[in-house]
């Protein structure tokens, strides 16, 4: 077995670790990056096969492709993997038409994005509750997704990478990738409204803050996604007919409360493994995890839980969002 990394910037060097993880050789990865600093790096912490191009590639060898690239650069990735005919597995999305072209144009082979938090073990146990019906149906939720842009690559200018661009920046991306977990759990809202602004300063001329409804007829749910907390925040709150559901990111526990009883109880987290230079409630697991189960569906496509439809979908929804809120300029 071996693997193409294409993109060896942070999360290019985490999909390598994923790999390795998994037990993959160093001898088994190859890595490509437009950086020499970056490929002599990856070579020199992983031992990966390094190339400065594809044509040093021998594909007939690779059994499948990771694109690891800026979201604007997504498709130059799915280009190879459908130029050579192998599944490839692609980075969180946040621009809809290329999103849509990429979908086009790989329709004869297996496609994974990315959608990091469904295996994050607090989501997965947060879908379990829910699923099982013991505390009734969900009322309503709000969730809140908040970090500092300038935290995200400490050891670059926020201006360095794309995160600095109005079309690909950090709290833009950041609403998609949340949204892919919360539909997975909730399903897809029939309305979906909010708003955009520039609210702080982080660096860079971006919108840091999006707020948002969703509208699911029987139920609603807000969501708000920033890059201008100081401190990290990931807190969700779900009300169900007979309890309540609380998560807070940095407690590393579920408070589950069943109104029937008037008891509540907790579900910890198990300790997570971090990688030096990221903050420590980002575990290494439930990437892993993910990767594990695109290489388990390059056999079976069932294996992975996230489609490009899904995706479009998801992204339809941040759109929406953006048309919704007529009075931004």
């Amino acid at each position: 077995m071996a693997y193409y990394v294409i993109g060896l910037g942070s999360m290019g060097k985490r999909r390598v670790r994923c790999l390795m993880a998994l037990g993959v050789k160093p001898e088994e990865i190859w890595g490509t990056d437009s950086r020499a600093d970056r490929l002599e790096e990856a070579k020199e912490k992983y031992g990966i096969n390094v190339v400065s191009n594809e044509s040093e590639v021998d594909f007939d060898k690779i059994d499948a492709i990771i694109v690891s690239l800026p979201p604007d650069k997504h498709k130059i990735g799915v280009d190879v993997a459908v130029k050579y005919n192998k599944p490839v597995f692609v980075e969180a999305s946040v621009l809809l038409e290329e999103t849509k072209e990429i979908r086009e144009a790989s329709k004869n082979i297996f496609v994974a994005p990315s959608c990091t938090f469904v295996f994050h073990p607090m989501i997965k146990e947060i879908k379990k509750i829910i699923n099982s019906n013991k505390l009734g149906k969900v009322c309503n939720f709000s969730y809140h997704s908040g970090q500092y842009l300038p935290d995200w690559h400490p050891w670059e200018d926020v201006n360095d990478f794309y995160v600095s661009n109005p079309s690909t920046g950090g709290a833009r991306e950041i609403v998609p990738y949340e949204l892919t977990w919360i539909t997975d759990i909730f399903g897809f809202p029939e309305e979906i409204k909010g708003y955009y602004r520039k609210t702080g300063e982080v660096g860079c001329e971006i919108d840091d803050s999006y707020t948002s409804c969703l509208d699911y007829k029987d139920m609603i749910g807000t969501l708000l996604v920033d890059v201008i907390s100081r401190y990290p925040a990931r807190n969700l709150i779900i009300n169900c007919q007979d309890g309540q559901i609380q998560w807070k990111w940095d407690n590393n526990r579920i408070e589950i409360y069943n109104a029937k009883d008037g008891k509540t109880s907790y579900v910890d987290q198990a300790e997570q493994s971090h990688e030096a230079g990221y903050s420590s409630m980002i575990g290494e697991e439930m990437y892993i995890e993910e990767i594990d189960k695109f290489l388990k569906g390059t056999k079976d496509p069932a294996c992975y839980p996230n489609t490009l439809d899904k995706d479009v979908k998801v992204l339809e929804l941040l759109y929406a969002i953006e048309e919704s809120d007529k009075s931004h300029c």
